[in-house]
This record gives C-alpha cells, sequence and structure tokens, in this order.
C-alpha cells in the first residue's frame, strides 16, 4: 500500500531549499470529501489541520508546520478539523 510521507515542523531553511513560499496556496474550510492523486503532490501547511486516511490504510494527522507528500495514485478521505491553508506542489 502507498504511503504518506510526513517531515513533521520543518525549519525554515528546509522551507527555503523546497521554495515553498513560491508554492501556490490553497484554502479549504472544515469538510470532509475523498479525493484521489493523479499525480504526486507535496504540501506544506500553513494553518489548520487534517486527518488524512488511505483507503484501506491508517489515518495520518498533518498539522499546521507539517510537509507531508502524497503519492500518484492513492486514493484517500481528507477530513479537515480546522480550516486549512497550505502550500502545494504537484510534479
Amino acid at each position: 500500500m502507498q504511503q504518506i510521507h510526513i517531515e513533521r515542523q520543518i525549519s525554515t531553511a528546509r522551507q527555503a531549499e523546497l521554495k515553498i513560499a513560491h508554492w501556490p496556496i490553497w484554502e479549504k474550510n472544515t469538510s470532509t470529501f475523498p479525493w484521489t492523486y493523479d499525480s504526486s503532490e507535496t504540501c506544506f501547511l500553513i494553518a489548520g489541520e487534517v486527518t488524512v486516511t488511505p483507503d484501506g490504510g491508517e489515518p495520518v494527522t498533518i498539522s499546521a508546520g507539517d510537509l507531508a507528500i502524497f503519492p500518484t495514485g492513492m486514493s484517500c478521505t481528507w477530513q479537515i478539523t480546522q480550516n486549512l491553508r497550505k502550500h502545494y506542489n504537484f510534479s
């Protein structure tokens, strides 16, 4: 099964290395919805919290300050528990 890769509370140096400040921003209020990744996504949470549950897998909670990488082809459910604001980059 495909895994979500999480880097907790990344440093400003790591953010600069990845050029996160140049990535687009996405915002969404508390909600729950299914999602399937057509390509790999790397995101950095600016604010909020979300629990992502891969189909057939264990839930992962991602909070402000965390970097997450979602693999191509992964299907999951997003449960946003605190209004979300994130930088994102598809590859």
